[in-house]
């Protein structure tokens, strides 16, 4: 017996021997409010944060983490990612991506990125969309079930939209082609069904294209999707890049969030923030819009479309409108990964004058609100998701840390540890 014992205890992971993990944080960071409180522990039990405190006892037997001269934050929030696209860049064709690529094969990206994204300290992602046939939903029930390592996956499933999703001057002999990523809905009534089809498949967000093409919902068919959606408990975000009158529908139906919004008035970001409207900017960095190109012709390009960028954000901020971190990253860069090249986006919004500790706050306290998770994730508290990082400085003082972390735990599950290396 005390041989099988000890062959037991030599191949059992440790953390299945330790029922309790207990950090040393030499702080700990609370976003809500930019402070933190030094010399902490953190006991991590099933998954969820247990107790935290200076005068927490360890128990015998708990793996004991010294992250004593590091700084620990929550978990990061991208709340518009798109993990399984990989537009082919320049101006050729949006379709191009995928017309040649299957659901099972945009799944396989979807993880790929996604253990990108896990070990550079993204934890949760909202995922809008262009995931084919609801790719991303299996992806994010994959890593629930701990199959593969990667974030919690917030999915729109497929984006709903006017007649032909964001696709322009298709040849009919060509055929809806588009379906396979959109939902077409052209009334209140067709666009309650997308809402309920998508929910049904498992979204968790409902997205709408609200500027594409000439035609554009109205604010009776956006009031439809919010009220179908917030009924089920599940928020509405809309892309919008040009404001208008676009803009103007969505902000009057009650959308949970706007995103992109490059060319949103100061009149139109000070209703917002009446109404308690979060922008989600997603706000390219140059060297993005560079590689993106126009997008095929739905961008302005990138020497306009750059300053355009900061300015917004800028007086998005000063008019109060809540900021949500979003890359929308939707290509490849030559020599960076996905996190790297969402990570260079915190240029942007130091460039547009915006506080280490609100660029936090947008990435994690804020952003857990917007998805409705902020019950689970986002803070560091007793019952919530142990979902942490660790920085070797203080990203309050200096945001550009977040580049270089180097301790990832989530769901109380080791990711990564690199410190020292």
């Amino acid at each position: 017996m005390k041989a099988l014992m000890a062959w037991i205890l030599l191949v059992l992971p440790l953390p299945l021997l330790a029922q309790v993990i207990a950090i040393r944080a030499g702080a700990v960071v609370d976003p809500r409010t930019g402070t933190s409180k030094t010399n902490q522990v953190i006991l991590v039990k099933d998954k969820k944060i247990e107790a935290i405190g200076t005068a927490i006892a360890i128990p015998s037997g708990a793996q004991v983490i010294d992250l004593s001269h590091e700084w620990v934050s929550p978990g990061l929030i991208d709340a518009h990612s798109h993990l399984t696209l990989a537009e082919s860049g320049g101006d050729g064709p949006f379709e191009a991506f995928y017309l040649s690529e299957s659901t099972a094969f945009r799944a396989m990206r979807g993880l790929h990125n996604g253990e990108i994204l896990v070990r550079a300290g993204f934890t949760t992602v909202r995922d809008v969309g262009n995931s084919a046939e609801y790719a991303m939903i299996d992806v994010g029930r994959a890593i629930d079930r701990e199959w593969f390592v990667g974030p919690t996956v917030i999915d729109a499933g497929k984006i709903i939209a006017p007649w032909g999703g964001q696709s322009r001057n298709i040849p009919a002999s060509q055929g809806n082609f588009w379906k396979y990523e959109y939902i077409d809905a052209d009334s209140p009534a067709e666009i309650r069904k997308a809402v309920r089809v998508n929910i049904y498949q498992g979204a968790k967000v409902i997205k709408l294209v609200g500027d594409n093409n000439p035609y554009h919902y109205s604010v009776d068919e956006i009031r439809a999707a919010v009220d179908e959606a917030h009924r089920a408990g599940v928020p509405v975000a809309i892309h919008c890049i040009f404001g208008g009158e676009e803009a103007d529908n969505a902000i009057e139906a009650g959308v949970d969030s706007l995103e992109h919004g490059f060319y949103l008035t100061d009149a139109q970001l000070k209703r917002m923030a009446a109404k308690g409207i979060t922008l989600v900017g997603t706000d390219f960095p140059r060297f993005v819009l560079d590689v993106m190109g126009t997008s095929s012709g739905m961008l302005p390009e990138p020497a306009v479309l750059a300053p355009l960028i900061i300015d917004r954000l800028r007086r998005a901020h000063q008019a109060g409108v809540r900021l949500v971190f979003g890359s929308d990253v939707p290509i490849d860069i030559p020599g960076k990964d996905r996190a790297e090249v969402m990570l260079g986006y915190l240029e942007v919004w130091t460039a547009a004058g915006i506080a280490p500790p609100e660029i936090l706050r947008a990435m994690t306290s804020d952003a857990a609100k917007l998805l409705r998770v902020d019950k689970e994730r986002g803070v560091i508290a007793e019952g919530l998701a142990a979902d942490l990082i660790a920085t070797p400085e203080d990203p309050t003082k200096n945001i550009m840390t977040l580049k270089k972390v180097d301790f990832v735990m989530k769901d109380g599950r080791l990711v990564r540890d690199t410190r020292g290396r």
